[in-house]
């Protein structure tokens, strides 16, 4: 028998040492859950009572351009400050962006409030990420990225229900004032157990540094405005149509510098490893973000449901989600190959939402197709998340959790963009149910799947000594 004492079992996330800190950043993703879920639902109601018109995905898009620009500078404060001060701003700027999007009298004003809370939503999941990577061991990060997307369950079941009835016999002003005590209570919860996190002891970005990075941040939030702005204008008839293709095109250039500048070297050209997985959350987010945001407004449209059964399908994609995450927490093997299955699945799952878009399949099918959408996303994000931080150290873990938020949110806002455009394009108001235009934004999204899957593949870590591929947290 060997005379060595026994190693002790690693703390679990819901012991005494992390019992706080776990549930307070739970209840941060659970105020970000109600707010995407229950606005997602009510905004057919708002731009029907606002006019919203060809503008409808703005609403969404500009909540992810402003995101890029609150992640980037938090990104750089985190790795110079620590994570407090952008968890702060980011709960002041989300509570500021639901109570403009609450008082609003027209749709811009809406989107207006949608921007700042985007704002604060970048800097929240960077900090989120910032304060996992500096106290959790490696252990038990996917475990803690598995229990976030968990924590949409609540939300994702009683969110979209709730939104939908606020929305069809309250009103739909309720539906962002409802967050805002989300938002308060998360704040005290979490900040006993943060509020001792400092700066790293030697951090790898000065002020100068940072002050570049929100530099860039600025470019890339201004450059993928204006080309959203333009190409959606330039999707009505004008007569200033060329000119709005030319100022998106310039946009979507400017936007393409910028990100040389913010994301990992060789993120654009999918180089293996690191850049590979960053550009993977972007793809995978671009086609289902933007598919999860007409969502409701299809399934209005084609089977004429109302908006409280409309969120069914949110929340099926949220529980698939969860689901997801679950088992890449449990799963072994190579991490890559779970960004491959996931892109595969995503992929598989918009492309046939676009071939059921008719009022003749039954709500249900789309509904489970829709939870098989979320479970793909669940198994590559939380592995994407994972892969990050082990490939970060305390110096840059705010650098990289921001250039992983960039590129999601980024995909996201390409994806939206791109969907909005082709509604714009090819809706006919005079028309009745619009499935063809709903199939082709469908089958149009799925391709961003499709080059995740080749991006997963590249995302394999390959040592220079030995070729094979070490990591398998």
């Amino acid at each position: 028998m060997s005379g060595s004492a026994p190693q002790r079992r690693p703390a679990g996330a819901m012991s005494a040492e992390y019992r706080a800190l776990t549930l307070g950043i739970l209840a941060i993703i659970t105020c970000s859950a109600f707010e995407a879920m229950a606005v997602t639902t009510a905004m057919p109601v708002v731009a029907a009572e606002l006019s919203a018109g060809a503008g409808y995905g703005l609403a969404f898009s500009m909540f992810l351009t402003a995101s890029l620009l609150g992640t980037v500078v938090a990104g750089s404060r985190c790795d110079r400050e620590g994570p407090l001060p952008s968890l702060a701003a980011g709960m002041l700027l989300m509570t500021a962006g639901l109570v403009l999007s609450a008082l609003a009298g027209e749709f811009w004003i809406v989107t207006a409030g949608r921007a700042v809370s985007g704002l604060g939503g970048g800097a929240m999941i960077v900090a989120v990420y910032v304060i996992i990577g500096e106290i959790y061991p490696s252990a038990l990060q996917p475990v803690i990225f598995g229990w976030l997307a968990a924590a949409w369950i609540l939300p994702s079941m009683v969110g979209p229900l709730a939104a939908g009835l606020l929305a069809q016999y309250v009103s739909w002003r309720w539906v962002f004032a409802a967050v805002i005590p989300i938002v308060l209570v998360a704040g005290l919860m979490v900040w006993p157990r943060i509020r001792s996190l400092g700066p790293p002891a030697s951090p790898a970005m000065d002020a100068a540094a940072g002050r570049r990075r929100a530099l860039w941040g600025t470019v890339l939030a201004a450059a993928v405005f204006l080309a959203q702005w333009a190409g959606s204008a330039a999707a009505v008839p004008s007569s200033a149509a060329v000119l709005l293709w030319a100022a998106a095109a310039a946009g979507t250039g400017a936007a393409g510098v910028a990100l040389g500048r913010l994301l990992p070297p060789g993120t654009l050209r999918l180089s293996r490893g690191l850049p590979s997985v960053v550009a993977t959350r972007g793809l995978l987010s671009a086609g289902f973000v933007a598919a999860e945001a007409f969502l409701p407004l299809m399934v209005l449209a084609t089977h004429g449901v109302d908006p409280a059964t409309a969120g069914l399908a949110l929340t099926a994609g949220a529980v698939g989600w969860a689901v997801g995450s679950f088992l890449q927490a449990r799963a072994g093997g190579r991490r890559h190959r779970l960004l491959v299955i996931g892109a595969t699945m995503l992929a598989a799952a918009v492309g046939g939402i676009g071939l059921l878009a008719s009022p003749s399949i039954p709500f249900w099918v789309i509904v489970a197709v829709w939870s098989f959408a979320g479970a793909a996303m669940g198994l590559a994000l939380s592995s994407t998340s994972v892969m990050v931080l082990a490939l970060s150290t305390s110096a840059d873990r705010g650098r990289n959790s921001a250039s992983l938020q960039i590129s999601d949110q980024l995909g996201a806002v390409a994806g939206t963009t791109v969907a909005g455009i082709l509604f714009a394009l090819l809706q006919d108001p005079a028309a009745s149910g619009q499935v063809g235009v709903f199939r082709v934004m469908w089958l149009v999204l799925a391709i961003f799947a499709c080059l995740g899957i080749v991006s997963g593949a590249r995302s394999a870590i390959v040592t220079p000594n030995t070729g094979k591929v070490p990591f398998t947290a």
